[in-house]
């Protein structure tokens, strides 16, 4: 019974000790594109500034979603992984209405490393925090 009871007790300890995941990380295959924060490219007379209102700076890991992309959760602040990158992103900015399952990667004023990049098709992985699961819209 004594040895029942340690063994319980180390088990115990040991489950407190293991972290709660925070998210579920959902996938989705999107069209990637890039963007620049230059006037021709915006709708604003301040090119720096995103639709939540965030100020762009280069060498931010953020993207602009799509608007139907939203209602999938990634809404403003949702951590997003792109395959062909090592980082993390952060939804930022949102795309014009006209597009649909699409993505654009912030590159800051490099408008040559935006064309280059071009657009490709490729999954992303977005986090979506448990404690909003149930109980948002």
């Amino acid at each position: 019974m004594k040895k029942f009871l340690f063994c319980f007790l180390i088990f115990a300890a040991c489950k407190q000790n293991v972290p709660e995941p925070k998210w579920e990380w959902k996938t989705i295959e999107v069209t990637a594109s890039a963007y620049n924060s230059v006037a021709w490219q915006t709708t604003s007379t301040n090119p720096n500034i995103a639709a939540w209102g965030d100020t762009l700076k280069p060498g931010m890991k953020s993207i602009a979603v799509s608007r139907n992309l939203i209602a999938l959760g990634l809404k403003h602040n949702t951590m997003v992984k792109i395959d062909t990158f090592p980082d993390t992103f952060y939804v930022k900015d949102k795309m014009n209405r006209k597009w649909k399952n699409r993505i654009d990667i912030y590159m800051g004023l490099d408008v040559k490393k935006a064309r280059q990049w071009g657009k490709k098709k490729l999954q992303i992985h977005y986090a979506i925090p448990l404690d909003t699961i149930f109980t948002s819209k």
